[in-house]
């Protein structure tokens, strides 16, 4: 075909606000050129289920992405980040695209679900995992001759500041200029480039904060180069965020209320407790300030219900009803949601003794934890000093390619030096998702996240 698409690039741009957009003035010349829009995003306003919706047009409840992970009801287990694209239902804008025009390409870069997506190029943080228990920073690419074309060009994926005490710019440095490389290389007619940047400052210091203003400014800059390749391919330019990260500062402990009410069960090894989800009468699979509660026998959830419902820092206890009044009625999802009022947000903690705590929950450690912890942003506020010891100690055992572990996780000093947090729908547009185009024939004042995958394909010239 003699007349290819527009180009598109797609920027996810994670917590980016008109608060924080007053600090870019490169992503403001975006807008000025085009328009700015509020972007109604979806509950839980969370990266999985929000990329699923901007990529599907469809809510939870025909994707199934009930958030960052979820309790797998067919393997007993709860599973958070997990990668296979299979996971997601639905049409994804790609597929729509070669409907119209079957040769479009797609340069997915470092959006989530990205493994096994039949998309053209693909990087994806991946660690190797070593036989002896040593994790090492790197990238998954499809196809794999992209790995060692970036790693030459770029170095190794520096995962280690891509989250935890030590993320900041460079992981997002790394994917602007993969994502530049790529587009230099193979010209996609659709790039679509994940920046986490703006998620660890609001969430460690708030989002009115100066450092979290600087941040913003940061990444600006680091992104002129990106949007100036955009502009030299006559591509159109959408940038967007899946939320906004508001102030909040108090922890809720969930799953220690069902613990205390004798409905959590736990099994010890080694002096460790663990979650027991197959025995538990009920437990909560912790998201940022949604939290899914699992509850084993349909008798007891007018209880738990109640017992949730009364827990400070809970906002609302959203039963079948109330689920599918936010189209989060999907079988993956909790027999009850909780959201959390505007200052709180939720712990996955369930042991009541910290000497008792599984040794994975002073790590920085996304893939074993049964919920999202952002105590993992900071070194131990406990005792900061020690953690970074241990850490200086931990470092050099990797480098002379010993067995070493990172923990410098503190609980609940941890949880509570946390100052920002999301996951409910905002109250402010101030602090809510926006969405940038550089194409001002477009313009409109708000966009639903159901409506970004039929607004790309109409922004590419491939629907009326």
């Amino acid at each position: 075909m003699s007349n290819r698409p527009k180009p598109l690039v797609v920027l996810d741009v994670v917590g980016l606000t008109p608060r924080l957009l007053a600090h870019m003035p490169r992503l403001r010349a975006v807008a000025a050129s085009g328009f700015e829009a509020t972007l109604g995003t979806v509950l839980p306003a969370v990266t999985c289920t929000v990329q699923s919706t901007l990529l599907t047009g469809a809510l939870p409840r025909e994707h199934g992405i009930v958030g960052n992970g979820w309790y797998f009801r067919d393997l007993g287990e709860v599973f958070l980040w997990r990668q296979h694209n299979a996971l997601v239902g639905g049409e994804k804008l790609w597929h729509a695209a070669r409907k119209a025009y079957p040769d479009y390409t797609v340069a997915n870069i470092c959006w989530w679900y990205a493994m096994g997506a039949d998309v053209n190029w693909t990087v994806t943080p991946r660690p190797v995992y070593y036989a002896d228990g040593r994790k090492e920073q790197d990238c998954y690419t499809d196809p794999p001759e992209l790995h060692d074309e970036l790693t030459s060009e770029l170095g190794t994926f520096p995962l280690f500041t891509y989250w935890g005490p030590g993320a900041g710019l460079k992981s997002s440095q790394w994917i602007i200029n993969a994502a530049r490389s790529v587009m230099r290389r193979h010209n996609p007619d659709l790039t679509l480039v994940y920046l986490p940047h703006l998620d660890y400052d609001p969430q460690r210091y708030g989002p009115a904060a100066p450092q979290t203003a600087a941040a913003a400014a940061d990444l600006d800059r680091a992104l002129g180069p990106l949007l100036d390749d955009a502009t030299a391919r006559g591509a159109t330019v959408v940038a967007l965020s899946e939320y906004g990260i508001t102030a909040a500062s108090r922890p809720v402990n969930v799953n220690r209320l069902l613990r205390a009410e004798g409905l959590l069960e736990v099994y010890t090894q080694d002096g460790m407790e663990y979650l027991d989800p197959w025995t538990s009468r009920a437990f909560a699979v912790a998201d940022h300030q949604i939290a899914h509660v699992y509850v084993k026998d349909p008798a007891d959830v007018p209880a738990v219900q109640k017992l949730c419902e009364g827990l400070p820092g809970v906002a609302e206890v959203l039963d079948d009803a109330g689920k599918a009044e936010y189209g989060l009625d999907h079988p993956r999802a909790g027999d009850l949601v909780l959201v959390a009022d505007p200052e709180s947000w939720f712990t996955y903690y369930y042991w009541l003794d910290d000497a008792r705590a599984p040794d994975f929950a002073r790590l920085v450690e996304i893939h074993r934890k049964p919920g999202y912890d952002p105590a993992e942003l900071f070194f131990d506020p406990a005792a900061p000093a020690a953690a970074k010891r241990r850490a200086a100690v931990a470092l050099a055992r990797k480098k002379l390619g010993m067995r070493y572990l990172m923990n410098v996780v503190g609980f609940d000093a941890g949880a509570a030096a946390v100052r920002g947090s999301h996951g409910r729908l905002p109250t402010d547009p101030v602090d809510g998702p926006v969405l940038l185009c550089s194409d001002a024939a477009s313009a409109r004042e708000r966009v639903e996240a159901t409506q970004v995958k039929e607004m790309l394909l109409r922004l590419a010239g491939l629907t009326g």
